[in-house]
């Protein structure tokens, strides 16, 4: 058990690297170590990055794919890029709907600058995003038919969860009907949005509907429900309707957009157990809300900071008292891809972005045969998490993409030198290996039958003794061959 003024050890340093970032670099580990740094510090450091406005580019989804990996992998904040990749999950848009390579971009900006900022800001943001309003159809939501897509999203999706805790429901029918109407009129000009008066649906027009009341059987707020006209009827209704949702309450008379949030965080930066709603999960998500105040100031930041100083996120490091055999979550494709182009220092080539080396492909098409196409999530849930990566046309890439990665003999940036993160002076095997294991940043991810193992094929079944890396033959086939092993092994592809 520990808390923010722990002082991290070597495996929870490289934990903390590798679910925040992308891969655990022996340098960084080294800072932190060297430092002292604690829970509480590390978690502050790397949380003090000022967001950056880049914005993909490219005249089509290819380029402005490529242009996001290649900025992925030279990323000076990486825990900036993972939560861009959490908000794009969570408020998933595809760019197949949309249509507009362009939108999809701003889109992408704008989960960046607003990616540890204020919830409630993003909320109201995400209503008139342009990528979003063609997604679920805003755009389509006139007062005579108003459409649900949008406002049943907001409640299931992006607010509050289908059910809370207890499997009760958070939202009715009536109530997504409801908040449909406040959406009516809006539609885009030249990709701006911009509030059509004579196509939204105001009570006086419409008073068979009745009065514009949310959440009266759910939320918290008695039978009267909550008014998103409170405020006054019009363009304003979308920013009302935001507040009234982060004021809903579960059945347990906690914040349940607070609640829905932080569980999904905790996936995210922790691990898949989160996706269960236990007592004793639940308990956790409690914890990390009131130690960060997030159910009242929604400022996701402070929330981040709770999780990162928390027991809950150090409790699947591979180091005592936890174990290896702790369990961990599988890395998403873009995770895989990008922390091992970053830890081997491997740049991609060219235009189209591919590794220079094996079949040449671009690192874009090696992820969509892992299953993971940026900007095309694969429905508005985004994309199944942990073992739903996992088949075995998808192992078959993985192992693909790392036997490209091993074999680019490029110029450059753009090849494998292994001479960089290993010490050819190194003879003995076991020495080797450490030396590999600390390079890749999961020294504390392999069992002691894994090590057996990895030890015999550097010792071809232990007949060598010793190995001369500066021998060309020897380093492109032991060498070269262990990297190829571990990016393959479950130590680089769990985390």
């Amino acid at each position: 058990m520990g808390d923010e003024s722990t002082v991290l050890t070597p495996a929870a340093a490289r934990h903390l690297l590798r679910r925040t970032g992308f891969g655990a670099p022996a340098k960084e580990v080294a800072k932190i170590l060297q430092r002292g740094d604690t829970r509480g510090s590390a978690a502050d450091r790397l949380l003090s990055f000022k967001p950056a406005a880049f914005q993909p580019a490219g005249k089509d989804l290819r380029l402005r794919q490529n242009s996001w990996i290649k900025y992925m992998i030279g990323a000076k904040n990486p825990l900036q890029e993972k939560l861009v990749l959490f908000w794009h999950d969570h408020f998933a848009t595809a760019a197949s709907k949309v249509g507009d390579v362009k939108m999809m971009a701003v889109q992408n900006r704008l989960l960046r600058r607003s990616c540890k900022g204020s919830f409630r800001t993003l909320l109201q943001e995400m209503n008139r995003d342009p990528a979003m309003m063609e997604f679920l159809d805003t755009v389509r939501n006139r007062k005579r038919t108003p459409n649900e897509n949008y406002a049943r999203e907001l409640c299931e999706l992006f607010g509050l969860g289908a059910k809370d805790a207890n499997g009760s429901p958070n939202y009715t029918q009536e109530d997504v009907v409801q908040l449909a109407r406040a959406f009516t009129g809006w539609r885009l000009d030249r990709d701006k949005p911009l509030f059509d008066e004579g196509n939204h649906d105001f009570t006086d027009e419409y008073p068979e509907r009745g009065p514009k009341v949310v959440f009266s059987q759910v939320g918290g707020f008695g039978p009267a429900g909550r008014s998103f006209a409170s405020a006054g009827e019009g363009p304003q209704e979308i920013d009302t309707v935001i507040d009234i949702l982060l004021a809903h309450r579960d059945s347990d008379g906690r914040h349940t957009a607070a609640r829905h949030v932080a569980r999904r965080l905790l996936e995210f930066l922790a691990h898949g157990a989160f996706a269960e709603t236990t007592p004793e999960r639940t308990a956790v998500v409690d914890s990390v809300i009131a130690e960060s105040g997030f159910d009242q100031s929604w400022d996701v930041q402070a929330l981040l900071r709770a999780i990162l100083v928390s027991d809950a996120f150090y409790e699947t490091a591979a180091a005592a008292p936890y174990g290896a055999a702790a369990a961990k979550s599988v890395k998403w494709p873009v995770d895989f891809v990008i922390t091992t182009m970053r830890t081997v220092g491997l740049k991609t080539k060219g235009r189209e972005a591919y590794v220079d080396g094996g079949s040449r492909r671009s690192v874009r098409s090696h992820m969509a045969a892992m299953g993971q196409e940026l900007f095309e999530p694969p429905s508005v849930f985004g994309w199944e998490w942990e073992r739903s990566w996992i088949t075995s046309a998808t192992l078959l890439a993985r192992a693909r993409f790392a036997r490209d990665v091993i074999a680019a003999r490029g110029s450059g940036g753009t090849s494998f030198r292994p001479e960089k993160l290993v010490d050819l002076s190194l003879t003995v095997p076991g020495a080797i290996l450490d030396a590999t294991l600390d390079a890749l940043g999961v020294t504390d991810q392999v069992t002691p039958e894994q090590r057996t193992i990895l030890l015999d094929y550097l010792t071809d079944g232990g007949v060598r003794t010793s190995l001369d890396l500066a021998d060309d033959d020897t380093r492109n086939r032991k060498l070269h061959g262990l990297f190829g092993l571990l990016l393959q092994s479950p130590a680089h592809q769990l985390h």
